[in-house]
């Protein structure tokens, strides 16, 4: 009995322990989701709650750019887009989910779907049998260090058969290639999707569907159109697609300057050099993410602007002409034979007191590749970066630097006869000219003239039959000189990658004879029309310049926004040279156009204006896209001219080259032809104009649209 009654009193006193541990841990767990609720509550409650605030920068428009007369030249093309923006909490398999979606909506060109990208969405399809081609070996060389985690998804890319990849039905395909935009895009930016030929309907039923695709927009894009077409594309530029975005040569540039890597660029000349004005202000939107990284609101901080307008330089008309010569030209002198190797000509027509380009023509003749028949295309660029030996036309800059350097003085004489120098070949002009003056020797163009006063600049003289000995310095002093005029120099033009020329590096005697009448450096038309321009208004070198003005945009398509910025005339050097001695060049150059016996008689001797002018023609060797073609150098024969006019109140100043113009003894005259025809045009334009009352201070805020431009091309 007594043993009974002490067990029954040991198992209460066990209950009692455990209910009191119980009571205690009941009791810490009340106090501390009190102290939760009472005193971090609201923290917690905050941290739920937390979003986060991210500005995201969209692109707007371009600038336009126009002519001088204010005709649109570079416009936009509105377009529907579809665009999706990525959370950065969005699963793979979500996009995938919304693409299906949209995929029934419109449709999607699938031509840039890769092999890569038909794997990956095969992974992504089919994750069981993706899973299976890893095998246990292989997970088992990742356990013990062999492999990496991320090599297995390389086995599994690596053991896709192509019988999977090309099992996608035509629709899977374009899930893919929706898929693949929305992958591509980076988080809270919008992507592009489809921003060409979205029709009404697409853009329609997108719009109504917003609601159930999550990521997906609808917005206005634009795309790059060109009143003129070709003329003049290459020197305009082209800009990046949103397929291209930032170029990655210059990817960190463009991003330290607040760019996105999708965003759309100047790649090229123009649109290149003026990127920062083009580019405009872009819209920024504040886009609100909760904890996820899910966008739960979207606010316009601001609308952004589109680009600054660009007034060029160059009178579209006048452009538009010119080409069209050089065209004909070039086909009527292919099919007239004794031109094998020529391919291409360039015009340039500058204001030499502005540096103003009012025409950067140039043209290429090439055959088809597929048809096989000839065609033209626009070569502007050819202008600054090509560059050819180009005669006598460079006499002007060997006088006068025979003035500068004391060789000669104004109407000293030479007797213009063969040179015998031991060890060089025969030199000498296209004829005997006897006992000539300066004047003289740039009327009839006198090689013998420039050979004697390059021969006096290296303080050499010349006895027939001997060797002569020169001062290896007076390839400096030439080309120093030179360069004052902006030959053999970079011209300053607003353009990238201008070419130089090329310099020979051979300093013998009878290369400095070449040099002095241009058949041994190389020049750009660019140069030669800067050089020309020197001598036009007086000796100042002035850069020249494509851009005119810099506008404010505005909605208004009819006028231009406020002045941003003028391109004021700015003078680079002004030749170390006597007035009274470019006065005596320019009076030789209007004996070459104007007076019987000089070399462009007969190409302005009866025109309506007076005309300055220097000839050239280069013996030269076939230098082309087709050398290659041939054995050795093929020789060939160089045309050039340069000039102003009013010869005596100059506002227009030229320069045509036309390498490798024909073959032989016989001259095609390409060169007087294309300067005729363009000064004609210039001035027929002008009087046209005066006539309308249409001169630059009246067409001022006169803005040609678009449409009118295509209207007139057409008629």
């Amino acid at each position: 009995m007594t043993k009974e009654k002490k067990k029954k009193t040991h198992v209460p006193l066990r209950l009692n322990l455990l209910f009191f541990a119980v009571f205690l841990l009941f009791s810490v767990l009340i106090l501390r989701l009190g102290l939760v609720q009472i005193v971090y509550g609201d923290d917690y409650k905050r941290e739920i709650e937390r979003t986060e605030e991210v500005t995201v920068n969209n692109p707007v428009p371009r600038g336009k750019m126009y002519d001088r007369n204010l005709k649109v030249m570079v416009d936009n093309e509105p377009l529907n887009a579809i665009t999706y923006t990525r959370s950065q909490g969005t699963r793979a398999t979500e996009m995938l989910d919304t693409a299906e979606k949209l995929a029934k909506l419109i449709n999607k060109e699938t031509d840039k779907i890769t092999e890569r990208d038909r794997k990956d969405f095969w992974i992504l399809k089919h994750p069981d049998e993706a899973e299976a081609k890893i095998t246990a070996a292989d997970r088992k060389k990742v356990t013990e260090g062999e492999l990496e985690q991320k090599d297995l998804y390389k086995l599994q890319i690596e053991r896709i058969t192509e019988k999977e990849i090309n099992s996608f039905t035509d629709a899977e395909l374009e899930v893919l290639a929706i898929y693949r935009e929305f992958s591509s895009g980076y988080a809270l930016t919008p992507q592009i999707v489809k921003n060409k030929d979205v029709t009404e309907e697409e853009f329609a039923r997108v719009s109504e569907n917003l609601d159930s695709l999550p990521g997906v927009n609808i917005m206005t894009d634009w795309d790059r159109t060109y009143a003129f077409g070709q003329t003049l594309k290459s020197v305009l530029g082209k800009v990046s697609s949103s397929d291209e975005g930032l170029p990655s040569e210059r990817l960190d540039y463009f991003l330290s300057r607040g760019y996105s890597r999708n965003d759309r660029v100047g790649k090229s000349y123009i649109e290149l050099q003026y990127e920062d004005v083009l580019q405009g202000n872009k819209a920024k939107v504040k886009n609100i993410t909760d904890k996820g990284g899910n966008v739960v609101e979207s606010q316009i901080v601001s609308e952004g602007q589109r680009g600054k307008d660009l007034v060029l330089t160059i009178d579209m008309d006048l452009q538009q002409a010119i080409e069209n010569e050089i065209e004909k030209q070039l086909l009527q002198a292919k099919k007239a034979g004794n031109a094998k190797f020529l391919d291409r000509a360039f015009v340039v027509l500058m204001d030499p007191k502005t540096g103003e380009i009012l025409t950067m023509a140039g043209k290429q003749y090439v055959i088809d590749k597929e048809t096989g028949k000839p065609t033209i295309n626009d070569y502007a660029l050819g202008n600054i970066s090509s560059s050819y030996t180009v005669g006598s036309s460079v006499k002007g800059a060997t006088i006068l630097t025979g003035y500068q350097t004391g060789a000669i003085q104004p109407n000293t004489y030479f007797l213009d006869a063969r040179l015998n120098i031991k060890g060089t070949k025969s030199k000498g002009s296209y004829t005997s000219m006897g006992t000539i003056n300066d004047l003289t020797a740039l009327k009839r163009s006198s090689n013998v003239y420039m050979f004697r006063t390059a021969i006096a600049i290296a303080g050499a003289k010349y006895v027939p039959g001997e060797a002569l000995n020169i001062k290896r310095a007076a390839f400096d002093t030439l080309r120093n000189s030179y360069a004052q005029f902006g030959l053999g120099a970079r011209t300053g033009i607003d353009l990238p990658n201008e070419m130089v020329g090329y310099k020979g590096t051979d300093l013998l005697p009878g290369k400095l004879l070449d040099l002095a009448i241009g058949q041994y450096d190389t020049y750009t038309p660019m140069q030669l029309a800067q050089y020309v321009s020197t001598i036009a208004n007086g000796g100042y070198r002035m850069e020249p310049h494509i851009v005119k003005e810099i506008h404010d945009p505005i909605n208004d398509n009819t006028e231009l926004g406020a002045v941003f910025d003028e391109m004021t005339p700015k003078v680079l050097n002004k030749l170390d040279m006597k007035d009274s001695w470019i006065s005596r060049v320019t009076d030789g150059f209007k004996k070459v156009a104007m007076e019987q016996g000089g070399t462009a008689y007969s190409y302005f001797g009866h025109r309506s204006y007076t005309v300055a002018a220097k000839t050239g023609t280069a013996q030269a060797f076939y230098d082309g896209p087709n050398k290659d073609n041939y054995k050795g150098l093929q020789p060939t024969m160089n045309l050039s001219m340069v000039g102003f006019a009013p010869a005596d109140n100059p506002e227009v100043a030229f320069a045509v080259v036309v390498p490798w113009a024909y073959q032989g003894h016989s001259s095609n005259g390409l060169n007087g032809k294309l300067a005729q025809f363009a000064l004609d045009t210039y001035f027929d334009l002008k009087k046209t104009r005066q006539q309308a009352g249409e001169t630059d201070e009246t067409t001022e805020n006169k803005v040609v649209t678009s449409k009118e431009v295509q209207q007139e091309q057409a008629e």
